[in-house]
């Protein structure tokens, strides 16, 4: 009878033979026990390199914003999963996306370059061509390359093919495979444009051939109604000027019109719970192996509509139920690491692509029954946002086994966990590889409160930070944007506050520091002409 060794039970590398079976003659048997020994051997080495190695789970929100969570500060709503995940591990009270808008903070996190020194990053439709090189250092790619089972499970929106034209009912490729994912599962850009469907590696899941899909962004395709047609079939009725009311699925104007595919069109409510799902099997079939899980949430961006078990439960509208709702996810995952074993060697990092917005396209109530409750916190601005309110948002590492439990100032960004994965998982990253990434991981693990010297964000016009003084640069618009209700920090003048002391940004230094003002727009001019 044989039997596993417990300590590898998981690994299934080998299988001992038990004392009281028959021996082997004599050779045989000297030659099994020096296999075996070596075995062991290699085995023990592998266990002790993949221990040094941890599981990597990456969960990154859509719109919240530095004041959603109770964690940071909230009163109206309680988080308890991330208020608990942020109590065992790093809560950052300094850390950014690089932009206050989604498509360029994924941008940078995937390629470690400031998006805004290349062309076409900007928020993207859900046709768009892939904006990701396949033929240059991705986060994805520096995983695999330490050896990670890689996986991106959520919302993509970076673009999908070689073109916009693209055929839907076929392979849709290059995409997320193609610069560094083993799998993928994904919706190709926002809950909230077309087409609405999920793609499973590069094919449209539930694809009915005799019904195929067309999506076009200029024309309307099909004879599907919109909701600027026929608003009295939606279940949700969009806001003004923002262009969700074209073609309607699940009872939801959408931005872009799309015809077919109805047997592939998820359903607004099932999908939070089908990405969970699709990352806990993730998550469960490479237990035993170092794995990289990129996470993306679609909460809580519009559409907001959230499965009926959070509606109304907030009491601040869709948007404060699709936060109960994400919380709760997260709280599943953690709950899942747990039962495995593998909670104390797996990094779970948590943050946002941008700040807060409360009307961004639907009238779901985020807005009248707000309720007191601030989602930037004391930050001015929010997404689309020049102010802090932009781009600071929550962020917050675990990592049970290495990382001690505290709250650290130190300036981060999400561009950042390329070079630092480098540094920690030993990989190299080449010169013009992800220039504008640094290595933190100290800083990132707790080891130091030192984090950047210098960010440079971008909220419509370019903000540069530099020991605590932000210099926003002179940028033409309006200086509030009224279908959001959100100060864009637009200004035809030069913008310059001490974060330090004025978290706010309510005073503009810059006359009385001109000095300061001419270093620090002399320091971004040099960081937009770095190459």
């Amino acid at each position: 009878m044989n039997y596993l060794l417990p300590s590898l039970k998981k690994t299934g590398y080998v299988e001992i033979q038990r004392s009281d079976a028959a021996p082997p003659a004599q050779n045989n048997y000297s030659q099994m026990k020096t296999r075996t020994w070596l075995t062991l051997c290699m085995l023990a080495f592998t266990l002790a390199a993949n221990a040094q190695k941890p599981n990597v789970i990456y969960i990154y929100a859509d719109d919240l914003g530095y004041g959603d969570l109770s964690c940071y500060g909230a009163e109206k709503i309680k988080t308890p999963n991330l208020d608990r995940l942020a109590a065992s591990g790093i809560r950052f009270t300094d850390a950014h996306c690089t932009s206050a808008t989604c498509t360029p903070s994924r941008y940078a996190l995937m390629t470690g370059q400031y998006p805004w020194r290349k062309q076409g990053t900007g928020i993207l439709p859900g046709d768009a061509a892939l904006i990701i090189p396949t033929d240059k250092l991705t986060l994805p790619k520096l995983f695999k390359t330490a050896g990670y089972k890689t996986a991106i499970v959520g919302k993509w929106h970076l673009g999908l093919g070689a073109a916009v034209a693209k055929d839907w009912n076929g392979e849709v490729k290059p995409g997320p495979n193609e610069v560094g994912f083993d799998y993928s599962f994904i919706f190709p850009a926002t809950a909230d444009r077309v087409p609405t469907v999920f793609l499973e590696n590069h094919k449209v899941v539930a694809l009915d051939a005799n019904d195929p899909i067309a999506v076009d962004y200029v024309k309307k395709v099909g004879d599907e109604p919109t909701g600027k047609e026929h608003p009295e079939l939606l279940k949700m009725q969009s806001s003004a000027g923002q262009g969700h009311n074209q073609t309607i699925v699940n009872g939801i104007g959408r931005i872009g019109y799309m015809s077919g595919g109805k047997m592939a069109r998820w359903v607004d409510e099932e999908v939070s719970t089908t990405f969970l799902a699709t990352a806990r099997h993730f998550i469960e079939e490479n237990r035993s192996r170092p794995f990289f899980l990129y996470f993306a949430l679609t909460e809580p961006h519009v559409p907001r509509m959230p499965a009926t078990r959070f509606k109304g439960k907030s009491g601040l509208g869709l948007r404060g139920d699709a936060i109960l709702q994400l919380d709760w996810t997260v709280g599943e995952i953690m709950k899942q690491l747990a039962a495995l074993g593998i909670e104390k060697n797996t990094m779970i990092i948590f943050t946002s692509d941008n700040g807060p917005v409360l009307d961004d396209g639907y009238q779901d109530e985020a807005v009248t029954r707000q309720n007191g409750h601030m989602p930037a916190g004391k930050l001015r601005g929010g997404k689309y946002s020049a102010f802090e309110g932009g781009t600071r948002v929550p962020f917050i590492l675990s990592w049970k086994s290495q990382v001690k439990p505290q709250i650290s100032k130190a300036l981060v960004s999400q561009m950042d966990l390329l070079a630092s994965f480098a540094g920690l998982l030993g990989q190299k990253v080449a010169a013009g590889e992800a220039p504008d990434s640094e290595n933190l991981i100290d800083a990132l693990t707790g080891k130091s409160q030192k984090g950047r010297s210098v960010l440079v964000q971008q909220g419509g016009a370019l903000s540069v930070v530099k020991d605590g003084w932000k210099y926003i640069s002179p940028s033409k618009g309006p200086a509030f944007m009224k279908e959001v209700g959100i100060e864009s920090g637009n200004l035809e003048s030069p913008q310059l506050y001490n974060l330090n002391e004025d978290i706010a940004e309510q005073h503009n230094l810059a006359a009385k520091h001109p000095e300061k003002v001419k270093e620090l727009s002399g320091l971004l001019q040099q960081i937009k002409e770095k190459k």
